[in-house]
């Protein structure tokens, strides 16, 4: 009786240690996303600016098996590239919302598209086609629909939405296997929603999760302050601050294995990463005055991300690649208002959240 009354309560133990353990990893993983609701001013700045041209030799990315990819076309029924004219502010609606239907099968074109589209080889230089020559291995894997969703041509309150498109750089503060698990589960309550457009593996494999012209939850109380001084974000849902997300591009960097905590730095990202990921945001044809951080644009003061990121050597290699479009960001006018006479100028300033005391 005795023996067994101890057998009992050792699974009791051991049941609850393993809850402990999941609830901390799972907390961890998700502190790289949303607080929506905290709010309060600090001083953001983008990240630096461009760097002076460097040579930096091509590493190729080893082989890696990727676990899904969809080379099928999406449909063409409607104009799936289209904004959506605003968000609605019903119930209703953001019940559709956290319900709606995966976009479908769709191939790397919507995610990529290549350098043929953009300019003829015949046209491209040597030097031009050398420095296309780094090809990492890509891979379409759609995340659940839940966590993510269309850009918008106008604000919660009918202001002009549009903003020239931002890269924001993320870490997964986690493996990147239980990312995608994260992303890929379905989540209708709108405070769980978390993606990003991109990830990039430890090997350099690079993962397309939610296509450009649609908008990824990468930063939820977020804003941008340009070169200008003026601050940039979009209010897309009623109950949340303005953010970034509606004119962002979100790409993460997968954590070294150390990097699973809330600590302030860890053991760093791979040459492969860095490789990759110079080669995806020239592809944006973004300025290096609007490549920025999760922690510089967040406005809750609780994002670190990228940690220990070395800015010199991201942009020492994006002075290795030529600037295109392969990765267009945004979406298309949609059709109830491309008969607009004039288009709608951007109003200065919109959207800027007031500045707050700090606590005393």
């Amino acid at each position: 009786m005795r023996r067994n009354l101890f057998t009992v309560t050792l699974l009791i133990t051991l049941c609850a240690i393993t809850l402990v353990v999941t609830v901390a990893s799972g907390h961890t993983q998700r502190s790289e996303f949303e607080s929506p609701m905290v709010s309060r001013s600090v001083d953001i700045k983008p990240l630096a600016k461009s760097i002076a041209r460097a040579k930096v030799s091509s590493v190729k990315s080893p082989s890696v098996k990727v676990a899904s990819t969809i080379p099928q076309k999406i449909s063409q029924s409607v104009d799936p590239l289209a904004c959506a004219v605003q968000p609605e502010t019903s119930k209703a609606l953001r019940s559709r919302n956290s319900s709606k239907r995966a976009l479908g099968s769709v191939e790397l074109e919507r995610f990529h598209r290549t350098i043929a589209a953009i300019a003829p080889s015949e046209t491209l230089s040597t030097t031009t086609r050398a420095q296309f020559s780094y090809q990492p291995r890509e891979a379409v894997f759609l995340i659940d629909p839940t966590n993510y969703g269309d850009r918008y041509f106008k604000d919660v309150n009918g202001n002009p939405a549009y903003r020239p498109p931002i890269v924001v750089l993320h870490e997964t503060v986690g493996s990147a296997g239980g990312t995608l698990n994260l992303f890929r589960t379905r989540h209708p309550n709108d405070d769980d929603q978390a993606s990003y457009h991109t990830l990039i593996q430890r090997d350099g494999t690079v993962l397309y999760l939610v296509p450009p012209d649609k908008r990824a939850f990468g930063a939820g109380d977020s804003i941008f302050i340009g070169i200008d001084g003026v601050a940039e974000a979009v209010k897309t849902h009623p109950k949340f601050p303005p953010s970034v997300n509606n004119f962002a591009y979100h790409v993460a960097l997968e954590s070294p294995p150390d990097g699973n905590t809330n600590a302030p730095t860890h053991s760093g990202y791979t040459i492969q990463q860095y490789q990759s990921l110079a080669w995806v945001v020239a592809k944006t044809g973004v300025p290096d005055t609007r490549i920025t951080t999760h922690k510089a644009v967040d406005r809750s003061g609780q994002r670190m991300d990228p940690r220990n990121f070395s800015s010199s050597r991201f942009f020492q290699l994006m002075q290795t690649y030529p600037k295109t479009v392969e990765i267009p960001i945004g979406c298309t006018v949609p059709q109830s208002v491309s008969r607009l006479k004039q288009p709608i100028k951007q109003a200065k300033n919109v959207n800027r959240p007031p500045q707050q005391k700090r606590p005393i």
